[in-house]
């Protein structure tokens, strides 16, 4: 009798025959740039695979050929990150900006439209405004306060709704925690939908990592991660991940074959490591985060915290418990004051590093108004939330008692007597 195991059992095995390397238990390093034929037909063979010049059948794999193509680290990698998200196909790069890039360059050309969600990490909205635009990418952005009728409306407006190719949506947001319906953008993209023209919905899943969201699930075509982040778990590795439907997945690993941005052997095998504590390390996280967004709404120093627990807004909480499996581990405030106060927060930190990047096994905490997010245009930051005074925190597996202490210090130690001091003046001065 066989049962179906879950993902958490098989990271220590999945897709790896330890009798087809010595018996290792573990999946050596293939430290190779490229590999041996047995015969000249068979050389033959890969290649009309890897190309295209024949189909692929059900029971062929496209035999190993040159690293830069395939490598054992990274297909035992791919197949196992296939488990957490039910997906047909993967394709590892060596950053996230990779694997964005290269889903947008894939599927947009010069005249398309593109629908993204704000706000953005800041790399992916200099991307789309600097390079996609330039290119002649028709742009539409929406935020979490745009409904259907709202973007099917904005999309009738451009002018472009029969050249509609993408919906790229960051949910969460990075770093506000805002959510996209992801099952909205999906009805969206069916309306477009023809014989010629075949829409698609990509899902950056960063925030959530594969445990606590599943994108594919709710109606998205691909999903997209920094494996940097909670697949990486250990601020050690620079890595990128896309997932998706078989077909979709043929054309970005043909892009990614000639862009060259697959990631190497040693991100495979490191990131094969941190997926067997995958589920353990991210639980803890989010443990400790529900912990501490609930403190630190008690505290007087905090105006607002936006953490995926609590909503004042009845659409969030509604797309929260139809798409999300969990509250995450991402927790950003707003203190009271500005820039100053946030600085003051942030110096005074003792635990956490104070670095960008998140995710990891360590707590961190960052700026985002002038530093992830420093190349977005000022106005738009502050439209979607991204303030002066907003701070962001990448919960870590330290014991939470220590975390909050830290929190804690740290906001005891900002003085806002001077901003307070300057709102009364600004009062005056309008009276």
């Amino acid at each position: 009798m066989k049962k179906k195991l879950s993902p958490e059992s098989l990271m220590m095995s999945y897709g790896y025959d330890p009798q087809l390397s010595e018996g290792a238990l573990k999946c050596p390093i293939f430290q190779t740039s490229t590999f041996v034929f047995r015969s000249a037909e068979e050389g033959k063979a890969y290649f009309e695979l890897a190309y295209g010049k024949k189909e692929i059948t059900e029971d062929q794999n496209i035999g190993l050929i040159y690293s830069r193509i395939n490598n054992p680290d990274l297909e035992i990698l791919e197949n196992r990150l296939c488990l957490w998200d039910d997906a047909d196909d993967c394709a590892v790069f060596e950053s996230g900006m990779s694997a964005i890039t290269t889903v947008l360059l894939e599927f947009l050309k010069p005249g398309d439209l593109l629908i993204y969600s704000n706000p953005l990490y800041g790399g992916t909205d200099h991307f789309i405004h600097h390079y996609l635009r330039d290119i002649g990418i028709h742009l539409i952005p929406i935020d979490v306060h745009d409904t259907k009728e709202t973007v099917i409306g904005k999309i009738e407006k451009s002018g472009y709704a029969h050249k509609l190719k993408m919906i790229f949506a960051e949910t969460p947001a990075n770093p506000t925690n805002a959510l996209i319906d992801i099952s909205m953008c999906k009805q969206i993209v069916d309306m477009y939908t023809t014989i010629e023209n075949h829409p698609i919905v990509a899902i950056d899943n960063t925030f959530m990592g594969p445990m606590w969201q599943h994108p594919l699930q709710s109606g998205a075509d691909l999903v997209l991660y920094s494996a940097t982040k909670y697949i990486g778990g250990h601020s050690d590795v620079i890595a990128g991940a896309v997932l998706g439907k078989k077909d979709l997945m043929a054309r970005i690993k043909t892009l990614r074959t000639f862009l060259g941005n697959m990631a190497g052997p040693w991100t495979g095998w490191l990131l094969m490591r941190s997926l067997e504590t995958l589920k353990i390390r991210m639980e803890k996280q989010q443990e400790n985060a529900i912990h501490i967004a609930q403190k630190l709404r008690c505290h007087p120093l905090i105006e607002k915290v936006h953490y995926l627990d609590d909503f004042d807004n009845p659409i969030q909480k509604k797309i929260f418990s139809k798409q999300c499996l969990g509250s995450g581990a991402m927790i950003s405030f707003d203190i009271k004051g500005s820039e100053s106060e946030a600085f003051q927060f942030l110096n005074n930190l003792k635990l956490f590093k104070l670095a960008v990047s998140l995710g990891g096994t360590e707590s961190l905490a960052q700026h985002p108004y002038t530093m992830t997010h420093a190349g977005v245009d000022d106005e738009l930051k502050v439209r979607h939330g991204v303030t002066p005074s907003l701070v962001r925190l990448s919960i870590g597996i330290e014991k939470m008692e220590d975390i909050w202490w830290d929190i804690e210090q740290a906001l005891n130690q900002v003085d806002i007597s001077q901003s307070v001091l300057l709102v009364e003046a600004k009062a005056e001065l309008v009276h």
